[in-house]
């Protein structure tokens, strides 16, 4: 067997897609989960996959090979002596065989090594690279042209995410990964649902993604869903759902061990429902949590890229927001003001959002000549964002300056009519 190791061991690491620094990881992780003092460093494995012959390794860390190989240690290359070679036999029919056994066909899973037993393309860790640029980007394309481009693309690697599962090869790591993408994928259709007015097909997406961010057991993931589930719920008159939802992000954020801005923006979903409840007293609580974690989130070492979002401006909005809950526009103006300013143009669409905020609140204050202003400011930039909640603030804008007997205001209706001639709200 002098020399096996080179093409056995080797090669089924390789086939996995490991390096063999990663492999020394996935082998201290899977000693540890078998409760095995087992130890390797990248300079053994190395001697295993270069030396003629190979060196033979430990009991513990042939059965940590074997475990995560799913083949005996001889199928690696390996010269093994008879007393600690493991055998093929069926579990309930081991007869004088003390030693461990193998359910399945060594042969066969000498060639199927790490892999499902499933034919089609393999898939390793560059393949995944690949499909999280793709994923990442989306926040990109939803936050500059629109939640209606963004879901198409979602839909698109959605796709073939699923088509990798359902008949790709990988390693379980693999796996994993792309089971994470795709319950943020889910949790990418919920926003977009909520976004797009189709509050049932978000809360369905909503699920999903719950259910599997629980399977791959990431908490930080099912906050992330649970931030947007508090939005629809608000939407579908829900709102002891949403209060569940804040209450279980704190839980799962709190045993995550989750920083600042994971908090803020829990904080800012706990105002978003006593807001529209109408309890302005524990808004006010809710923001002040949220002004609190502000101040500390350049104490994060990382955050989430759905969390990203979050900053001043969305307390400022936020508080603007309870203002205007307590029918007075007038104080709402400067917090808005200050969320304009303050949100930066590379979220084009929730800064399109805040204009038309600040400009119905303006007209509600009785400031028509600005409110147009802030409105015309919107329609520069609206054709190259895809979004129905925007397009709907913007015609609930129209509405209420038709009521206004202003010239500016029925040239304003008139600017929004041409702009979005053919959308519907």
């Amino acid at each position: 067997m002098a020399g096996k190791a080179a093409d056995g061991l080797a090669g089924l690491r390789q086939a996995a897609g490991h390096t063999q620094r990663s492999f020394v990881v996935a082998f201290l992780d899977e000693a540890a989960r078998l409760g095995l003092d087992a130890s390797l460093s990248v300079r053994q494995l190395r001697r295993w996959e270069r030396e003629t012959p190979p060196p033979l390794p430990h009991p513990s860390q042939q059965a940590v090979l074997e475990a995560m190989l799913g083949v005996p240690l001889t199928e690696m290359g390996f010269d093994v002596p008879r007393h600690r070679m493991t055998v093929a036999v069926p579990l309930s029919d081991a007869g004088e065989v003390k030693r461990r056994t193998f359910v399945a066909d060594t042969g066969i899973l000498a060639a199927g090594a790490f892999f499902p037993t499933r034919s089609g393309m393999r898939v390793g860790t560059a393949d995944l690279g690949r499909l999280r640029m793709r994923l990442d980007g989306l926040y990109r394309t939803d936050h500059t042209e629109g939640s209606v481009p963004a879901m198409a693309k979602a839909r698109r690697i959605e796709d073939e995410i699923t088509g990798i599962l359902g008949a790709a090869s990988y390693t379980s790591r693999v796996g994993r990964e792309l089971q994470t993408m795709l319950a943020e994928l889910h949790g990418h259709r919920a926003w977009y649902g909520y976004d797009g007015g189709l509050i049932g097909e978000g809360r369905a997406a909503c699920i999903e993604a719950l259910a599997a961010a629980q399977l791959v057991d990431n908490p930080l993931l099912q906050v992330s869903v649970l931030e947007t589930l508090v939005l629809l719920a608000i939407k579908a008159g829900r709102v002891w759902e949403a209060v569940s939802a804040v209450e279980h992000a704190y839980h799962l954020a709190a045993g995550a061990g989750a920083g600042p801005t994971v908090h803020l923006v829990i904080a800012l979903r706990d105002a978003n429902v006593a807001i529209h409840a109408g309890d302005l007293s524990g808004a006010r609580r809710a923001l002040s949590r949220a002004v609190a974690h502000q101040g500390r989130t350049d104490t994060d070492v990382e955050v989430p890229n759905w969390a990203q979002f979050a900053g001043p401006f969305e307390v400022d909005y936020a508080t603007a927001d309870m203002y205007v809950r307590a029918a007075q526009p007038q104080r709402a103006v400067p917090f808005l003001r200050a969320a304009v300013r303050g949100i930066g143009g590379d979220l084009a669409r929730n800064s399109a959002s805040y204009r038309v905020k600040l400009a119905g609140v303006l007209l509600d204050a009785g400031e028509v000549e600005e409110a147009c202003e802030e409105m015309r400011a919107v329609l520069d930039v609206y054709g190259g964002i895809g979004s129905p909640r925007l397009l709907g603030k913007i015609q609930e804008f129209r509405r209420a300056a038709r009521r206004v007997d202003s010239p500016a205001a029925r040239e304003c209706g008139e600017r929004i009519r041409e702009t979005v001639r053919g959308d519907t709200a």
